[in-house]
């Protein structure tokens, strides 16, 4: 089925810079090298949406991750994300230029912003995107997503609303290449926002300091799962990650049993990772877990059922007591990345 004529003036593909404090989320830059495929596919331009207060110098970064153009929107009631005027600039510049895609991360900010501006605009939104393509014939964007509970993943398409509107997770899509010196277009907007529209006001912003808040940016995690057993037997996934360097991460079950709290879980009803190395120890691999961390680069699974599903996807697998392997991995890695001779 062709997509609605009434959609016919839509056309280019918008990612959602999304920043706090000035730091851009590392899933804007991830989306670029998504929507540059995406882009490419449709033969149109790819264009980044910056909103805030003194971020111009944010373009920068839009343009050498692939941005053709950049729609910049500054004014101090955008200084502080709130829902109501980020969602009237966004809006705004949606009903102006008619994009036919609009991407945003999967964060909590870029969650609370996307339902707004799907329901201002009266058009579908897809959450949680795990792959994105393009079908030629219909030039319908294919969004695809984990359902009923993970256990199907499902293609959803939008064909009679504009834009098409997906968010997708940190991680799940790879980090394109900078491309050094690129410039591109810097498109700059002014709009009238009344404070007293806000609906809400900051009053101080707290930074929090849990090591886990970074787990979607963690190099190398050790993940446990139900198997490792107890609470007093992550200390050995501790001491591992540890001497690795890593970052410390669980299993929803894990979380459930009180062993570790919800910011350390990976899976799809937690954080997404795209580690260089992950160890799943007492993991099963339930495809709630894989669909939040199987981009990983090199995985090493450690179960003792040898009929455990983690196994079908690991790069390295161990069957054995967790108790035993781990502490000899941890003493092996601390021996070989002790400094001198080996």
């Amino acid at each position: 089925m062709p997509a609605n004529t009434a959609n016919a003036g839509y056309r280019g593909v918008w990612v959602f810079i999304e920043q706090v404090g000035g730091e851009v989320a590392p899933v804007s830059w991830e989306l670029l090298g998504a929507g540059r495929q995406l882009a490419g596919a449709l033969g149109v331009e790819l264009a980044g949406v910056l909103l805030g207060q003194g971020v111009a110098g944010l373009a920068d970064g839009a343009w050498v991750y692939g941005a053709d153009k950049v729609y910049l929107v500054e004014n101090p009631v955008l200084a502080h994300y709130r829902t109501a005027p980020y969602a009237q600039a966004l809006v705004q510049l949606v009903k102006q230029y008619q994009p036919e895609i609009l991407l945003l991360g999967a964060t909590s900010l870029g969650r609370d912003l996307a339902g707004a501006v799907a329901t201002a605009l009266g058009t579908g939104l897809t959450a949680d995107c795990t792959s994105l393509t393009i079908d030629p014939e219909t030039r319908l964007l294919e969004q695809t997503r984990p359902a009923f509970g993970g256990n199907v993943m499902a293609t959803i398409l939008c064909r009679r609303h504009r834009p098409q509107m997906a968010t997708v997770r940190p991680r799940v899509m790879p980090m394109p290449s900078r491309q050094e010196g690129r410039r591109g277009e810097l498109v700059r907007l002014d709009m009238a926002f009344n404070e007293a529209e806000a609906r809400a006001e900051v009053i101080e912003v707290i930074e929090e300091k849990n090591k886990a808040v970074y787990l979607d940016r963690a190099e190398i995690i050790v993940a446990g799962g139900r198997g490792v057993g107890s609470k007093e037997n992550l200390r050995l996934l501790e001491e591992l990650a540890g001497v690795l360097g890593g970052t410390l991460g669980a299993s929803r079950a894990a979380v459930e049993a009180g062993w570790l709290p919800p910011e350390y879980q990976v899976g799809q009803t937690g954080v997404t990772v795209r580690p260089k190395i992950y160890f799943a120890i007492g993991i099963s691999g339930a495809i709630q877990h894989l669909v939040g961390m199987q981009g990983a680069d090199v995985i090493v699974a450690v179960n003792n059922d040898p009929q455990a599903p983690i196994f079908k996807i690991a790069t390295y697998g161990i069957v054995g007591d967790l108790r035993e392997v781990v502490p000899a991995l941890t003493a092996e890695f601390r021996r070989r990345l002790a400094p001198g001779p080996a």
